[in-house]
């Protein structure tokens, strides 16, 4: 019994661990500027920006800075990643719901906001890609605007051509490998995987002796 709760306390501490893990910061394009410029990531407005990875690696999650009309909240964005400015391989595409927090009132007066958003997940060789934003959604309907921080990245807008980029972190974990598809398993398989792992460990039994 003692050897079977081993066991199971050694894959919860695992299980407990894997999401800290997953949430290093892979590309971070500097901090959020709030004061220069903006760009508009709805009304037919896409923003895309590049970003490089040192190591194959796992992408579930974006932040980034958003410029707002006063009570104004961030629900969603279309997220993209691609070999291409707007285009080429894609390796993602999805609506990606963010949390908002650590707003404050600029001289624009706009509330610049940073945003959290997290996804299944995408695995990529080391390289450079293409993060684009586009579609956001507020309640209002108003412009959202994503913070011009002139970092290291090149970017570019649908309308304008190449502008100064933006602020932006792309979180993950460094993994090793890529998958054909990818794509890395969703939660639901990582479950099923450890439950397989359980039930084999609740057939081994430690030798009793009499």
């Amino acid at each position: 019994m003692k050897f079977r709760h081993g066991l199971l306390s050694l894959f919860v501490l695992c299980l407990v661990a894997a999401p800290a893990v997953a949430q290093n910061d892979l590309y971070d394009n500097g901090p959020t500027n709030g004061t220069a410029f903006a760009w508009t990531i709805n009304n037919n407005f896409v923003e895309s920006d590049t970003f490089t990875l040192s190591e194959a690696s796992t992408i579930n999650g974006l932040n980034f800075a958003a410029w707002l009309t006063p009570g104004d909240i961030l629900q969603s964005a279309d997220v993209s990643i691609t070999s291409n400015e707007f285009g080429g391989t894609s390796y993602f595409n999805q609506t990606v719901s963010f949390t908002q927090s650590g707003c404050s009132l600029n001289g624009s007066d706009y509330f610049v906001c940073n945003e959290s958003g997290t996804f299944a997940g995408v695995s990529l060789n080391a390289g450079t890609y293409w993060l684009s934003l586009q579609n956001a959604v507020v309640p209002s309907g108003d412009p959202v605007y994503w913070d011009e921080n002139e970092g290291p990245s090149s970017a570019s807008n649908n309308e304008v051509g190449t502008i100064p980029s933006e602020s932006f972190t792309v979180l993950g974990s460094v993994s090793g490998t890529t998958s054909s598809s990818g794509t890395v398993p969703e939660p639901s398989s990582i479950l099923l995987l450890v439950s397989g792992i359980l039930g084999l460990c609740g057939a081994v039994r430690p030798k009793l002796t009499p």
